[in-house]
């Protein structure tokens, strides 16, 4: 079953008063950034997101997958982590060449043609980098840009999460709006998490957070 859409039911803010906005739609491909003071409720709707949240979090809000409750999908897998994860500060320490790191994922997400599945990787995360690597390199020489760029490679095009959270990565060393475009191309639902003005402005859609609560949408 493709994913479509994901739909965050308002609840409450700090406050116990409910939240400005009770319905939020995201669709595939789309680009949603979350904004707001520090405090003001941003990973807290987040979490509300990775846990597929049923009006059990402090916040009350529930997560719908196409416009149904996770439950309601009998018979439907959904990923066990929506949510993968680049952020600002990302490096490895596994000492294995990125070649062996790319097959491993591909063949444990049953990958149908892995080699070239890689290759298509290796691509991408020269094209997001200024600093190319090799299938050879290993993990633990990759810079912090090299890294986040095999990492959105890596999601684009092996992970089976849907949503991809890009947090605080204006300092990243990869092109961003690259990195945003390969994601959404491949159908990925894209939150911002970011004080970049300039990184917030490519959103298509932008949640302000206040208090806890989802004041408005911009």
């Amino acid at each position: 079953m493709v994913l479509e859409k994901i739909t965050i039911t308002g609840g409450l803010d700090k406050d116990g008063i409910p939240e400005k906005i009770q319905r939020l739609d995201i669709e595939a491909g789309e680009v949603l950034a979350v904004v707001g003071p520090t405090g003001s409720g941003k990973s807290q709707l987040i979490s509300d997101v990775e846990q597929y949240a049923e009006e059990e979090t402090l916040t009350g809000r529930s997560v719908l997958i196409n416009d149904q409750p996770v439950n309601n999908h009998k018979g439907k897998t959904w990923p066990r982590f929506l949510v993968a994860q680049v952020s600002q500060n990302m490096n490895f320490v596994i000492d294995m060449s990125i070649e062996e790191f790319l097959l491993m994922h591909a063949r444990v997400r049953a990958i149908k043609d892995p080699l070239s599945t890689i290759k298509d990787v290796l691509s991408i995360t020269n094209q997001l980098s200024g600093e190319p690597v090799s299938l050879s390199t290993n993990l633990t020489q990759l810079s912090g840009g090299q890294s986040r760029a095999l990492m959105v490679a890596d999601v684009a095009l092996i992970s089976s999460s849907p949503v991809v959270l890009i947090d605080e990565i204006e300092n990243a060393g990869i092109d961003r709006l690259q990195a945003l475009k390969i994601l959404t191309g491949q159908g990925k639902i894209v939150l911002v998490v970011s004080h970049d003005p300039t990184l917030i402005l490519m959103a298509g859609k932008r949640v302000v957070m206040k208090n806890g609560g989802m004041d408005k949408i911009c």
